[in-house]
């Protein structure tokens, strides 16, 4: 079949790269205009346009999915199907176009987990497993009828970098498989079932640690914000000035004498921070301006006597 691929980030490249590898042919790549970036402010093109440039593949990058010139254009490729993998929500103009409509990838196991943020969720509320599901485009965001579903296990020890290589990875089989079966004619598309849950987009104050809180959620908080957007934790320095920390990587730890708030450092090599029920011992971080230490090397440069944590 002729796709028209929608994508963006690196999660979009995987499968993008995979129906390059099928049957399949990619007549063209939608993705977001370029944007300035860094101090420099230097032109940053997605992920998925350098992989279009590097594959000599047509390129579109519209800045209003309505547009009628851009429609234009994605009508002449008379595609008989779009796949979008982390792009934007569509129009109907465009996710009716093609002959057998318009799919999408989504890092979760519909209808749990509909939004932006799927992966970081499942791991901050303590899930056990997740997935990634393929469905058809409609009206609604993220409730179109289902195709495939492929689920993976949630360690312990994943966050919600580790979760998204392997979702992406998991997604180069399932987009093609969905591709191959709707031009088999072999795929019956069915309702979602089940309690619908959010995954809203991720805010600053989400991500500030509540030390009011067992160890073990604010350990899944900071593992499903590790790397990005991460945890963040402030602390006030003697001279009363405070200083905001990205936190990476903790250790949850039940322990009686834990206070919400108490700071705890053994100054070669341990930093631990009191919760309702214990303490999170903290293992890797990044003080706002420098680069992101263990907490081993943090504690050789720094020493945090007098310190205390803003509440």
């Amino acid at each position: 079949m002729k796709i028209v691929y929608f994508g963006t980030p690196d999660f979009a490249v995987e499968s993008l790269d995979a129906i390059m590898q099928s049957s399949h042919e990619v007549c063209a790549v939608v993705t977001v205009p370029d944007r300035q970036a860094g101090r420099g402010q230097k032109v940053v093109f997605s992920p998925v346009k350098q992989y279009a440039l590097d594959h000599h593949l047509p390129l579109l990058q519209p800045e209003k999915l309505r547009d009628a010139e851009f429609l234009e254009q994605l009508r002449a490729f008379e595609a008989d199907m779009f796949v979008v993998v982390a792009f934007r929500m569509l129009p109907e103009a465009v996710w009716n176009m093609p002959v057998h409509g318009t799919f999408n990838l989504h890092a979760s196991l519909l209808p749990r987990y509909r939004g932006a943020a799927p992966i970081n969720h499942a791991i901050i509320n303590g899930d056990t497993r997740t997935g990634i599901t393929t469905f058809l485009l409609n009206h609604q965001i993220d409730e179109g009828q289902i195709l495939l579903q492929a689920e993976t296990p949630i360690s312990p020890d994943d966050n919600a970098g580790s979760l998204h290589d392997r979702l992406a990875l998991m997604g180069r089989d399932l987009v093609v498989r969905t591709l191959d079966g709707i031009q088999a004619g072999s795929l019956v598309p069915h309702p979602q079932e089940g309690t619908p849950t959010a995954a809203p987009k991720i805010f600053k104050d989400f991500c500030l640690l509540d030390l009011h809180q067992p160890a073990q959620r604010v350990a899944n908080l900071v593992r499903g914000l590790s790397p990005y957007p991460a945890a963040l934790l402030t602390l006030v320095n003697p001279q009363g000035q405070e200083v905001l920390f990205k936190v990476f990587d903790v250790l949850p730890l039940n322990d009686p004498k834990g206070v919400p708030g108490d700071l705890v450092c053994d100054e070669k090599k341990v930093l631990k921070i009191g919760v309702t029920d214990g303490f999170i011992q903290i293992l890797s971080l990044q003080m706002s301006g420098k680069r992101k230490n263990s907490i081993e090397e943090f504690l050789r440069g720094n020493k945090l006597t007098g310190w205390k944590i803003k509440q």
